[in-house]
């Protein structure tokens, strides 16, 4: 049981699955369906704090000089800076709430971070955004509710 706990909190933390990844994975391995949905929801809304602390101090000493994080951070800003401009907290929420690639901790707190947003109001919105994230996913994978 450690292992399956263990290999679904990696796809958890892991940019690109996060709990969209680790639900269903969990799930799948035979872990119990709320736990699975708690232990997802606590490890990616807790990515927020190293993603953005890190940025604070990693980004122009050493992040500023990858060309292609530039780039991300280009396409990311225009993407969500129109939603966080005039939604605020909530626009950043739904950002993260919507289970799409490319729409979850990672990418809500990185785009909290890239508006100057702070910490104290930009955590509760990327965290709320992950529990509704992990409630759909959770629901989709139950087979309660379907993707047409």
């Amino acid at each position: 049981m450690a292992k399956e706990i263990a290999l679904t909190l990696l796809i958890t933390v892991l940019p690109i699955s996060e709990l969209r990844g680790g639900i269903p994975l969990g799930i799948s391995l035979g872990l119990d369906p709320l736990f699975t949905f708690f232990i997802a929801i606590i490890a990616n809304a807790l990515i927020f704090f190293p993603i953005f602390f890190a940025l604070r101090l990693f980004y122009d000493k050493v992040l500023s000089r990858i060309p292609l994080f530039d780039k991300y951070l280009d396409s990311l800003k225009k993407r969500g800076k129109p939603k966080v401009d005039k939604y605020g907290f909530w626009g950043l929420f739904l950002f993260v709430a919507v289970p799409l690639p490319l729409t979850g901790a990672y990418t809500g707190t990185i785009l909290a971070w890239l508006l100057g947003m702070n910490w104290k109001k930009a955590f509760p919105a990327v965290g709320l955004g992950v529990i509704v994230a992990g409630v759909v996913v959770l629901l989709i994978t139950l087979g309660v509710i379907s993707i047409p």
